[in-house]
């Protein structure tokens, strides 16, 4: 089998996917109406809540969502598993479970003011349902800002030439957004002005790098996620979201032609063991893939961003649905680009200039940069420029993700706390600067290294929660309720048996006893949650929330 066979399925795979897995969760389960007016419109406050294009909203929710998570966790699974069940995990799981997750976590929110998973899951389970999935989230986004902010910071020093667009991102974004919203210029003649000026940010780069020390990098870097998380959307979270995309669609393009021009065949393993390194297959492989099939932070943004700015209700699968099988996409071709284009030796004695393993060595998003430059070395780019290409737009999305779950926890903290107490946990100043201080706290302690661990667990939880929230919402309309119901399930095994195989079989022998009390604490919460909305779901009481 050749990379290019891989692609070429993958992508009629995904559109058959949307246009008929999409259309029924559509119309037969969320019953979408154009005519409803969505939470932008009816809230509407130039803050949070804005209706945007479906161009610009997709750019936005596709690069907060995207991440690092679709390429290194692929990168990861191939270099544990082979290639094909990393494959057949992003292809069936991106379908019938991240895209299911994605667009009923979306259009339950602009069903109920555009408020986040977390808070729907008061009405739709349990008060105490809710808080524990609040507190449980909280923690989770800030030690993502805590990773993500010290990736940055490390990358930044590590290619100090990536620093000048990144910053200069920055400053395209803010003039765009003036442009399409005060100037009221078309937004494709923006979007050409901006990507043409950041092209030439990116060719000034290489001539101006700035170099800056860790914890200077650092202090930039919180400041920015608080600025973002706090002024209006539009003026900057969501027009750099939406810029970043071009980026990685860019990217895409030039590896599917790539693929497409090269034809190399598929020289790395299929299958490799069920168990090796001490991992196996089930059920880490579906939790070190996560972004790319499904991702609890996806309901979160959906929920949480997205919600408050879609314009029209039938704009919702384009955005949800079509944003996660794009992901999808793009996990396909990082493991068709990684399992051809690079050599695989497991004897460590390798001098092949593309050796995969001497690459993950150094890390995955090392393993990226130089697959996608040799793949796109045919259309005469230097290599050395498309690995640099590579790690930015890596770069570029680790820091949309960074910005995106700063304003997340703000929204977690004010619907939550906030409501319940009101007072400083209403103060978007404080909701988003808490987390703040305390992701940085984590990095320069190095704290978040000692519970990163768990992430991935912790990660898919919150998908599994927001399955069960869906699914006793939907009974509660009296929607079909089986198409996330049964995801969920899926989900909570899948989950709560990584969180007992690490318990026992890393926790407990290593004597991780802050990441065995962690887990412990996860795996009943699961069960509590997934108790609460069944016992919901089967009882005989309807569920008072809006109908669709």
């Amino acid at each position: 089998m050749n990379a290019l066979e891989v692609v070429i399925f993958a992508i009629a795979w995904f559109v058959f996917a949307y246009f008929w897995y999409g259309g029924r969760i559509e119309n037969k389960v969320l019953h979408v109406n154009k005519n409803r007016s969505t939470p932008a419109h009816t809230n509407y406050d130039g803050v949070d809540y804005v209706p945007t294009n479906p161009v610009v909203l997709f750019g936005h929710h596709f690069s907060a969502i995207a991440g690092a998570g679709p390429i290194v966790g692929p990168v990861l699974a191939y270099a544990l598993f082979g290639w094909l069940p990393a494959l057949i995990w992003v292809l069936l799981g991106a379908v019938f479970m991240g895209a299911v997750h994605d667009f009923s976590a979306l259009v339950i929110s602009i069903r109920n003011e555009g408020r986040s998973i977390v808070k729907i899951a008061d009405g739709a389970i349990s008060s105490t349902a809710s808080t524990l999935f609040a507190v449980f989230v909280w923690f989770t986004l800030t030690l993502v800002q805590a990773v993500f902010a010290d990736l940055t910071a490390k990358t930044l020093i590590e290619k100090p030439e990536i620093a000048f667009p990144t910053i200069a991102l920055i400053f395209i974004a803010i003039i765009f957004g003036l442009m399409i919203y005060k100037l009221k210029i078309n937004v494709y003649i923006s979007t050409v002005v901006a990507l043409v000026t950041l092209g030439l940010s990116v060719w000034a780069g290489t001539y101006f790098p700035i170099v800056l020390n860790y914890h200077l990098w650092l202090i930039i870097i919180i400041i920015y996620s608080f600025v973002a998380s706090i002024i209006p959307v539009w003026i900057l979270l969501q027009p750099r979201d939406y810029i970043s995309t071009y980026l990685l669609i860019v990217g895409m393009l030039l590896g599917i032609v790539g693929i497409l021009l090269l034809n190399p065949p598929i020289t790395g393993p299929a299958y490799i063991s069920f168990v090796n390194k001490g991992t196996p297959l089930f059920p880490m492989l579906f939790v070190i893939i996560a972004c790319g099939a499904i991702s609890g932070f996806h309901s979160l943004v959906a929920s949480g961003t997205t919600a408050k700015q879609l314009d029209k209700e039938v704009n919702a699968r384009k955005i949800a649905f079509g944003g996660m099988l794009t992901e999808g996409l793009l996990a396909v071709l990082v493991i068709a680009m990684i399992s051809s284009v690079l050599v695989w030796d497991n004897t460590g004695n390798s001098t092949a200039p593309n050796d995969f393993q001497g690459f993950l060595a150094q890390s995955a998003e090392i393993v990226f940069g130089n697959a996608l430059g040799r793949t796109i070395q045919i259309f005469g780019i230097p290599l050395m420029l498309g690995v640099q290409f590579g790690i930015l737009m890596l770069n570029a999305f680790i820091l949309t993700t960074l910005d995106a779950s700063a304003r997340l926890n703000r929204y977690v903290m004010q619907e939550t706390l906030g409501v319940r107490f009101g007072g400083i946990f209403k103060n978007r100043y404080f909701a988003s600067g808490a987390s703040l201080v305390f992701a940085y706290l984590l990095c320069i302690g190095s704290g978040y290294q000692i519970i990163w661990p768990i992430f991935g667990a912790s990660n898919q939880l919150i998908g599994t929660l927001a399955l069960f929230t869906a699914s006793a919402y939907l009974f509660g309309i009296k929607a079909p309720k089986l198409y996330t119901l049964i995801p969920a399930f899926l989900m909570l095994i899948i989950t709560e048996s990584s969180l007992f195989y690490q318990v026992f079989w890393s926790f407990l022998p290593k004597n991780q006893y802050l990441l065995l009390f962690i887990a412990i604490i996860l795996f009943i919460l699961g069960l509590f949650v997934a108790f609460e909305a069944t016992k919901k779901i089967f009882s005989k009481k309807n569920i008072q929330l809006q109908k669709s």
